[in-house]
């Protein structure tokens, strides 16, 4: 009880719980409407191609989200980005219809980005400085255990094929009913003015870090292919329906086990390494993997560990591009860092989606070409960014 005895915490604490269960519809959501998709025969192509419905609706709200969140302050923003997002849940099961679930999604989307911004926002405005980088690692640690836990609410479709969504929605206004009881606050002032200097400012920052942006861009690319359309190819394959969640959780539980290591690591050696080094790791793992399909376990156990390599390179992007980046681009670099992650999440079950239609090879390998070709980048282009770093 004394955790929740000083106001901070117990906002800190409420905040932590809505990203949590966030993470937690979208890992469930990805896997879950693959499956349903391929028993209905619906192409892998056009499976793919909805499931970016997420990521546009993400892209699609984040021009429009800071000058509310100034107005209104962070409580509305939460409360109107998670009533989107339990009452489209519970709507699925509605209308089945490819062009319907397209929409839900878009909208699932924009309330998780309001969501996260405002969450986001409002932990580093109150955080104290000094417990700062642990908090946020708290925050980025419960997304990524709700999204690992999702995917398991796929066996409830063996019950009902309406009860994932069910559950899913209910979980979604629990959280959401404890946003009530925050008091709202407004930001004194947004980091960085997205509109100074117009599109000069972002040249600059991207001149600057866009050889981190590929750490978000592949985290996305990652996250939504695998959970998007790895259950189209496991189904296709013949692997057990309920080992195919298991191995999407253990891909995300790797990632978690090792945030907080990796990211102490590369404050000894440098973050390009780090990125560098598991880029190259997961390659080689989801490689051989590709010639070990016969065996479902031994797929798991690759998921696993390239889990444990490239399950930190979005917070490893963010902090590779604060090295790279002037101070006072921080604020940008940041904002370019997650269209980078949108960027990734869209292409990722589009390009996957059309491997799918068209090559009759291991889906594997498709993931382990991209982490191959990063970690040729960095070979090649981070040593020169190292040094201009250091230049500065």
């Amino acid at each position: 009880m004394t955790y929740f005895s000083d106001y901070s915490k117990k906002r800190f604490a409420i905040l932590v719980l809505i990203v949590s269960i966030s993470g937690f519809s979208q890992g469930m959501l990805l896997p879950l409407i693959s499956i349903i998709f391929e028993r209905d025969g619906v192409s892998s192509a056009l499976n793919g191609l909805n499931a970016t419905g997420l990521y546009i609706g993400t892209l699609l709200i984040s021009p429009f989200i800071e000058q509310p969140l100034r107005k209104w302050g962070y409580k509305p923003i939460i409360l109107i980005g998670g009533a989107f997002v339990f009452v489209s849940l519970l709507i699925f099961p509605l209308w089945k219809s490819v062009t319907f679930w397209f929409v839900l999604r878009l909208l699932i989307g924009v309330g998780d980005q309001a969501l996260h911004f405002a969450t986001q926002t409002w932990i580093t405005s109150t955080t104290d400085h000094k417990s700062l980088g642990k908090g946020m690692a708290i925050y980025g640690l419960s997304f990524s255990t709700g999204f690992a836990v999702g995917p398991l609410m796929v066996k409830l479709i063996q019950v009902a094929e309406a009860l994932p969504f069910i559950v899913s929605s209910a979980l979604c206004l629990f959280a959401w009913a404890f946003v009530f009881l925050l008091q709202n606050e407004k930001p004194e002032r947004l980091t960085g003015d997205l509109h100074a200097r117009g599109w000069h400012r972002y040249k600059i920052a991207i001149a600057f870090g866009w050889i981190a942006f590929l750490g978000p861009f592949a985290y996305g690319f990652l996250e939504s292919a695998l959970n998007a359309l790895f259950p189209v190819y496991a189904l296709r394959k013949d692997f057990d329906v309920n080992m195919i969640p298991i191995m999407l959780s253990v891909f995300t539980f790797g990632g978690i086990l090792t945030q907080v290591p990796l990211g102490a690591v590369a404050d000894k050696i440098g973050r390009r390494y780090v990125l560098m080094i598991g880029s190259f790791g997961g390659a080689i793992i989801f490689g051989v993997a590709s010639f070990l399909e016969y065996s479902q376990m031994a797929v798991a156990v690759a998921f696993f560990f390239t889990g444990t390599l490239v399950g930190s390179m979005f917070s490893l992007g963010i902090t590779y591009m604060a090295d790279l980046t002037p101070k006072e681009l921080l604020p940008t670099g940041n904002l370019l860092c997650g269209i980078a992650l949108s960027i990734g999440s869209l292409t990722g079950p589009f390009l996957g989606g059309i491997y799918l239609e068209y090559v009759n090879y291991s889906f594997l390998l498709l993931v382990a070409m991209l982490l191959l070709m990063i970690a040729i980048v960095l070979l090649v282009f981070g040593r020169n960014k190292n040094k201009r770093m250091v230049s500065m």
